[in-house]
């Protein structure tokens, strides 16, 4: 019983050291990154008429690859596979891939190439990048709370001054705040917004 047991933990303990191996960690990025490619590929009539039955079979074999890389390391980590934020990450991107994409939900086709984010994940440098942008979303959070204040303050100035007159652009204070940030981004904002409001109201600019 205990030559089996200590068999068991062998195996488990060799099945840890290929899946944390640099070759493996090689491989899957590489399988990611050619499986992005091949979905980018599928968007392509001239593409699918020509080799779509081979860039299926390459992306279910990409999916098995996943499948199997995901199972292995529930064999190994057991829950402690959900204690790393990563790995639920990875998992409920290949659960994703493995929705049947019948008709009624043909839209979850679209998001395959979400497995091209596991480079995230698998990629280290690109790991601390997303590691630091989550620890700065309070102070980010702060600078959004101070300019959807600003926002509000000044999409109900121009819903109270040019409503009235533009009610398509400043009627309510969701349309204004939709029209300021258009105004904020110079999508168009100089003849479509700014000069038709100025023509009525000169003092606008200000």
């Amino acid at each position: 019983m205990m030559a089996a047991t200590g068999s068991g933990t062998d195996k488990l303990g060799r099945l840890r050291r290929f899946i944390e191996s640099d070759a493996t960690q090689r491989f899957i990025i590489a399988v990611i990154v050619v499986n992005a490619v091949v979905l980018g590929l599928e968007t392509s009539p001239t593409v699918m008429a020509e080799a779509g039955p081979v860039l299926e079979i390459v992306d279910k074999i990409a999916v098995a690859i996943f499948v199997a890389e995901i199972a292995a390391k529930l064999a190994v980590y057991r829950l402690g596979f959900f204690r790393n934020a990563w790995n639920i990450f990875d998992f409920t991107i290949v659960a994703l891939s493995l929705i049947p994409a019948g008709h009624a939900l043909s839209a979850f086709r679209a998001f395959r190439v979400l497995r091209a984010l596991r480079l995230m994940s698998m990629v280290p440098k690109m790991r601390a990048v997303v590691q630091a942008l989550l620890q700065a979303i309070p102070g980010m959070g702060a600078i959004m709370l101070l300019l959807l204040l600003i926002f509000y303050v000044f999409s109900v100035i121009a819903t109270t001054l040019f409503g009235p007159a533009f009610d398509d652009w400043f009627g309510t204070i969701g349309r204004s705040f939709y029209t300021l940030f258009q105004i904020m981004t110079l999508e168009s904002w100089s003849m479509g917004i700014v000069r038709p409001v100025m023509d009525r109201y000169p003092l606008a600019w200000l």
